[in-house]
């Protein structure tokens, strides 16, 4: 499990520095769950002091995105993934520790059977949520992932 985790987060490092920069990491993965945290510091925050609504998508895209290229990875195929819409509900100011949890796994691993047996594009909603270190949500994004198998 550590062995994915570092390759996610070299990943991070790479392609998406923003994301390592701020302090976004991958923390667990398996078929069903990913999660990711990152801490309040001074490069992630807004004016008003707590982690800014950017930088906890980040964190809340990674623990669905994270599913999507293990799924993706696993099938052994060449299979293109594209977030196409997303929203989200902000409900406690985001300070300290804050970790997102997606469990919506099975989702991802259906809609991934269904392309390779179709070929058609497949769309499927994730969610992922973030709690501070008192486990009070603080924020909730929904991902809608398109992925199609490449020609």
């Amino acid at each position: 499990m550590a062995s994915k985790t570092r390759k996610v987060n070299a990943f991070c490092f790479f392609k998406l520095p923003a994301a390592w920069w701020t302090g976004v990491r991958l923390r667990y993965i398996d078929e069903e769950k990913a999660v990711v945290s990152v801490r309040h510091r001074w490069v992630n925050q807004n004016p008003f002091k707590s982690i800014f609504w950017a930088v906890q998508g980040m964190a809340a895209e990674l623990a669905t995105g994270a599913m999507v290229m293990e799924q993706i990875r696993k099938s052994e195929r060449k299979i293109s993934m594209l977030v196409a819409n997303n929203n989200a509900n902000f409900s406690k100011k985001a300070i300290g520790k804050i970790t997102f949890t997606c469990t919506d796994g099975k989702l991802i691993k259906e809609a991934i059977k269904n392309t390779l047996a179709t070929g058609e594009g497949q769309t499927v909603w994730m969610k992922s949520v973030g709690v501070n270190e008192e486990g009070i949500v603080v924020s909730t994004f929904n991902f809608e992932w398109t992925i199609k198998v490449k020609s």
